[in-house]
Formats: structure tokens, sequence, C-alpha cells
């Protein structure tokens, strides 16, 4: 089978990368912003129609969650338009689409894990431009999962873990939002879950929520990869209010699993165990 994964060069399109060399009987093509610039429509098709993959894995996206606050039309071509170009062309040539969302389409008011029936209220540009690149693949008529992750990390790339162990390997103290909770998710497990779903017996549609096991603060995460890596920084439990940013965040992204489990059969780790696994690889 021809799989064609855009964001190349993003944390899961770099873990996807990793792992083709286990999958031999398929053809997997990755693109990135030099061969596939997603504000581009034409390019994309272009690309789409060289290619004629069997299945797409929407990886590429707009994330730069503060930046898009004002830099709202770039976000919106990327995160929607370019989706949406997506989805039209994978109904017209009966291809799948596996496409990457994100739990900023919540607004974070919940106090139970997010279901995927869940109503979205997105309280930022980001989330917005997420939202509609969902509605529109799902109008578009293609074949499609649709799989929203939170709090994503990976030795490759920009991240929270990466920018704690530069700022306690700096500081003798930080400060850490402790009033947002969810569970991160290692991107590997995720790009393992992707490949687990394109190896499935059936191509099961819809919406599908994955992050790691557990719930913990921003905090807490600071505080064990603290522990992991033996810093002596003291981390301290800060509000939102006390860390401003240009867009708002959502205060709960816990996500509920238990479809994706059922449905796909996909294993979720507890998100300790995988932050381990990824420190031992830096």
């Amino acid at each position: 089978m021809k799989i064609l994964i855009t964001g190349r060069h993003g944390q899961l399109g770099s873990e996807l990368h990793d792992l083709k060399d286990k999958y031999l009987q398929h053809e997997m093509v990755f693109v990135d912003r030099e061969e596939m610039d997603l504000s581009n429509s034409e390019q994309i098709l272009e690309v789409l129609n060289t290619e004629k993959p069997q299945i797409i894995v929407s990886a590429g996206a707009y994330t730069a969650v503060d930046k898009a606050e004002s830099d709202q039309e770039l976000c919106d071509a990327v995160n929607h338009i370019a989706v949406k170009t997506i989805g039209a062309w994978a109904a017209e040539n009966n291809t799948k689409v596996i496409h990457i969302s994100t739990d900023y389409v919540f607004d974070g008011t919940s106090e139970i894990p997010l279901k995927e029936t869940d109503t979205p209220d997105p309280i930022n540009v980001y989330g917005l431009t997420k939202l509609h690149g969902e509605q529109a693949l799902r109008a578009s008529g293609a074949n499609h999962v649709i799989i929203r992750t939170a709090w994503v990390y990976s030795t490759y790339g920009a991240n929270f873990v990466k920018t704690m162990m530069r700022l306690m390997s700096e500081r003798e103290e930080i400060g850490v939002v402790a009033d947002q909770v969810g569970t991160p998710t290692y991107a590997r497990d995720l790009a393992q879950s992707i490949m687990d779903i394109i190896n499935a017996p059936e191509f099961v549609q819809g919406v599908y929520h994955y992050s790691n096991e557990g719930k913990i603060s921003w905090h807490d995460f600071a505080v064990a990869i603290k522990e992991i890596k033996g810093f002596s920084t003291k981390v301290n439990a800060i509000g939102s209010d006390a860390f401003p940013t240009p867009a708002k965040r959502p205060n709960f992204s816990l996500l509920d699993k238990t479809k994706i489990k059922e449905v796909y059969q996909v294993n979720v780790p507890d998100w300790e165990v995988s932050l381990q696994e990824m420190l031992s690889k830096l």
C-alpha cells in the first residue's frame, strides 16, 4: 500500500519515519513544506496527483499556538483549507485519510475525560482552525479517521520536555503551570498507533482520542522530568494567570481513550513509562 505522510520533519512525522523499516510491505512517502506546502492548494493537488497514495496521513499542521492569534490567515490555510483540499481529493480518488487533530478543539471546562461525542468549543485560533479542518474532512465524503491528541512530545523537534531540561540545566528555580490538567502524548506511541490502524483488518471511520494513560498537570510533568533526569532545580507550581500567553489554553485536556482501544486494540502506555523511554533515548 502507498502511504503519503505530511509533516515529515515534525515530531510525529519524524517518529513515523523511524518506524518505516518495520513496515516494508508499504511504500511510505514523506513530504514536508519543501515538497508540499500545505498553504498552497495547487501544490497539494499536484503532489497527490503525482503520488496517488491509497492512504494519506495528515500529520503536518500549523502548531505555533500563540503566533496563530496574529497569523490567522496562514494558520487557517494549513489547518483547515489544506485538510479540505486533501479530503476532496481523497473522496474523488477512493483514498483513506488519517488526520491528526487536537484537544484544543475543546474549551477545557469539562471535569471528566473528554469523549469523541463531546461538543467542541475552541478558545483560541489554533483550536478553531483545527476544528474547521475536522469539519471539512468529514464533509468531504472521504473515508477518514480523525485522531485528537494532546501535549505531544518527542526526541525530535521543540517541545515541553526539551524546554524543561534546558531550563533545569540553566536555573536553580522555575515556575510551571499547575492548573492545566491532561496527559502527555509520546509521539512514538501515537506513530505506532497510526501504523496499527493502517494495518488493522478493517478501517473503521470516525473520530478517536489518543494520549498516554494517566492524569497530571504540566507541573507534575515537569517534576517527573526533574526526578528522572536527577536535576536539583526547584519546580514551583504556578497558576495560568501568572504566565499570560497570547492564546488561552484549555484548563482540562484529559482525553477518554476507550473508543480507540476497543475499535483498534491499540496499546496506550502510561505517561510515565513513555516519558522514561523518551528520556533514555535523548
